[in-house]
């Protein structure tokens, strides 16, 4: 892997995970909106909401970043921020960093995961393609007994 691709890779990358996490930020953000007009017809929101909300706002910068080296929870935790209403002054370093993160990730080690399964496939286009669908059936099997045992 040389910088001549993980440079656009990186770059490319960043602009999608920025996009992504900050509208699902935003959409949690008109969630939470719609939300507070509906409670002024109901009355104030609740003392523990209000003590949740200010958790979030001070150690929810931490979860946003971590987020990114997680998989599966990003948009639940960028919404979260959203509908908490995070100040932006905490969350853009916070969404920024993260996705940093995530774009360097994706750009060193998938990039390379990605050129060595092109080496493995143009050597042996047979076994590349028996491993692709071993690893995609054992993902298949692992998600249905997840889901076999919270049902």
């Amino acid at each position: 892997m040389t910088w001549s691709h993980f440079v656009p890779t990186f770059a490319g990358l960043f602009v999608i995970v920025m996009l992504r996490a900050n509208a699902t930020y935003w959409i949690g953000r008109g969630a939470a909106a719609g939300t507070r007009r509906w409670r002024r017809l109901e009355g104030e929101p609740s003392p523990g909401w209000l003590r949740a909300q200010g958790l979030v706002h001070r150690w929810g910068p931490i979860a946003v970043i971590l987020c990114f080296l997680t998989i599966g929870i990003q948009t639940a935790v960028n919404a979260t921020a959203g509908l908490t209403r995070m100040p932006l002054r905490r969350y853009l370093p916070a969404v920024t960093l993260g996705s940093v993160l995530w774009a360097t990730l994706y750009a060193s080690v998938g990039l390379a995961a990605a050129q060595a399964w092109l080496a493995a496939a143009a050597r042996s286009p047979m076994v590349a393609t028996l491993v692709a669908v071993l690893l995609v059936g054992g993902v298949i099997v692992l998600v249905v007994r997840r889901r076999g045992r919270t049902t």
